[in-house]
C-alpha cells in the first residue's frame, strides 16, 4: 500500500452529485436544470403554505362563520367526584389547594382551574380554585369546608 493507491472504504463516500450551472461543458449549466423563466427558477423561491398555483386556496373558499372571543379565558374543570376520590384515597386530608393539585397532576401550572359540580362530597375539605360553579360552592360549604377563590 502506498500513498498513490489509497482510496476511501466501499460505501463510505457517495457519489459526486451534480455540480449545477457550471458552464455548459458540466452539461448542467445554462439554466442549470431548473427550466426557463417563471419563480421556480429565481433563486430564493419558496412557495407560500397553501399556495395551489394560482387556484383559490382552501383556506379562503370555505366559509367562515361564528365568533372567536380571542380574550377567553379556558378553565381545567375538576368535579366534586374527583376530590371525594381524592379524598378517599387519602391523597388528600383537610385542605386542596393550588400547589397541591399540580403536585396530583390534576391540572398544569399554567392552567386556570375551576371546580364543578358532578357528584356528592361528604368530605370537610378548604377547596382553593380560580373558579367554583354555584352547585359545587353549595356542595363544598354543604359539607362543612370552605371555597376559596384564588
Amino acid at each position: 500500500m502506498e500513498l498513490g493507491n489509497l482510496k476511501p472504504a466501499k460505501g463510505a463516500v457517495k457519489g459526486a452529485s451534480k455540480r449545477l450551472g457550471r458552464g455548459q461543458g458540466s452539461g448542467t449549466g445554462g439554466t442549470a436544470s431548473r427550466g426557463h423563466k417563471g419563480a421556480k427558477s429565481r433563486s430564493g423561491y419558496s412557495k407560500k403554505v397553501g399556495f395551489e398555483g394560482g387556484q383559490m386556496p382552501l383556506q379562503r373558499r370555505i366559509p367562515k362563520f361564528g365568533f372567536k372571543n380571542i380574550n377567553r379565558k379556558e378553565y381545567a374543570g375538576i368535579n366534586l367526584d374527583r376530590l371525594q376520590a381524592l379524598v378517599d384515597d387519602k391523597k388528600v386530608k383537610g385542605t386542596l389547594d393550588f400547589d397541591t393539585m399540580i403536585q396530583l397532576r390534576l391540572v398544569g401550572k399554567n392552567d386556570l382551574v375551576k371546580i364543578l359540580g358532578r357528584g356528592e362530597l361528604t368530605a370537610k375539605l378548604k377547596v382553593s380554585a380560580h373558579k367554583f360553579t354555584a352547585s359545587a360552592k353549595a356542595a363544598i360549604e354543604a359539607a362543612g369546608g370552605e371555597a376559596i377563590i384564588l
